[in-house]
Formats: structure tokens, C-alpha cells, sequence
């Protein structure tokens, strides 16, 4: 057996999205902001290969069950939302929307997360949304 045994590198022909382990994710994603009421919450655009789709991370320390409704908006007026049910716990969760197959570039996508009361019957406690320039890989 060979002591100076040194493991490959990637070399020009692997893709530079892959890091060994899969394809990275790159994610856009807004500033964490919390509600008077008690709702934290973040919302990232999030890439990996050819596929675009949007997460908003939580904390509900209200008290009671929310509705959350989660938009990715893509080029040409392309939207996808999903609806989420967000507990009344007070531990860390998510929701996202399903994968899309990205449409132009991935910078053209932005995703917004909204936080109400259930079924309508209260205000709007929170909006959050993609809107920062940094970007980071995982």
C-alpha cells in the first residue's frame, strides 16, 4: 500500500456545482424579522441545478395556529404559492414551496412568506421576503 496515497482532485471535466457530496444549493435569502405578536421568520430563494424553489424558516411564539402563505415569483409573472398550517409551538420549522425547473436566471426568482391569523379571522402579523443581494452556497 502506497503512504503517500493523496485523493483526487476534481479536474476541469466535473461540474464546478459539485462539492462531493451532490449538487450545492446556492440560497438568496431576506433579513429575519419578528412580529410585536411573536412570529420570527426568514425567507430564502433556494438553487440547486436546474431546479428553483422557495423556504421560509419559523418561530411561532404566539400562542395560538397560523396560516402562512408562501410565493415564489419567477420571470414572465410565474408564481407558485403554497399555503401552510404553522403550529402553535414555540420550536424552529419550515415550509416550501415544490421545485420548479429554473427559468432564466436564478436572480430572477423572489419569494415572499406571509403570516396572518387562521382562516382570515385576524391581521396580517408578518411579511418576509427574499430580498437580499447575498448570496450563500451550501
Amino acid at each position: 500500500m502506497d503512504d503517500d496515497y493523496k485523493a483526487p482532485f476534481a479536474g476541469a471535466d466535473r461540474s464546478p456545482l459539485l462539492l462531493g457530496l451532490g449538487l450545492a444549493t446556492a440560497a438568496r435569502c431576506g433579513p429575519e424579522l419578528s412580529s410585536p405578536e411573536g412570529i420570527e421568520a426568514q425567507t430564502c430563494v433556494l438553487t440547486q441545478g436546474e431546479e428553483t424553489w422557495a423556504r421560509t424558516y419559523y418561530r411561532n411564539a404566539t400562542g395560538t395556529a397560523l396560516d402562512a402563505v408562501l410565493s415564489l415569483m419567477g420571470p414572465g409573472a410565474h408564481t407558485v404559492q403554497m399555503h401552510c398550517v404553522v403550529g402553535a409551538g414555540d420550536e424552529p420549522d419550515s415550509c416550501e414551496t415544490p421545485r420548479e425547473r429554473t427559468e432564466g436566471a436564478p436572480g430572477d426568482y423572489t419569494a415572499v412568506a406571509e403570516f396572518a391569523a387562521r382562516r382570515g379571522s385576524g391581521p396580517l402579523l408578518l411579511r418576509v421576503g427574499s430580498n437580499s443581494e447575498d448570496v450563500t452556497g451550501s
